[in-house]
């Protein structure tokens, strides 16, 4: 054995550099502290930029979210707008209420309403003479 003391550190760096082949991908471990902040203010940079790029991304997904419900609110408002019910209401509608009493007004009284009326009263009247 060699009377020389050696110096971990360079061992070290013999055994890492010395591999042969680098793999792709892989981090070889150094020991400069200056090339490790060099990659640790790298990676902040990059771990910055991704979280950046992943709030966009989230507020696109939002408001692509509240477009489709607008879409479906105005679909679901056509829709029933469009339908028989909503045109056979008179009362869907306050501001035409007066021409619609007034278009009603001129005509007569329905003949149902009024045969109604007469037929119900006679019976009235035979409902008070049983009594008696």
């Amino acid at each position: 054995m060699s009377t020389t003391p050696t110096d971990p550190m360079e061992f070290i760096k013999s055994l890492w550099g010395n591999t042969g082949m680098p793999l792709p991908g892989l981090v070889t471990p150094t020991l400069d502290t200056n090339e490790l902040d060099k990659r640790i203010t790298d990676l902040k940079a990059v771990e910055g930029w991704l979280k950046t790029n992943l709030g966009m991304l989230q507020m696109t997904i939002q408001s692509l979210e509240m477009q489709r419900a607008t879409l479906s609110a105005f679909q679901a408002i056509s829709q029933s707008a469009s339908s028989p019910e909503a045109q056979a209401n008179p009362f869907a509608n306050p501001a035409l209420w007066p021409w619609n009493f007034m278009q009603n007004a001129g005509q007569p009284p329905a003949a149902d309403a009024s045969g109604t009326a007469e037929a119900a009263a006679p019976e009235a009247a035979k409902g008070k003479d049983k009594k008696k």
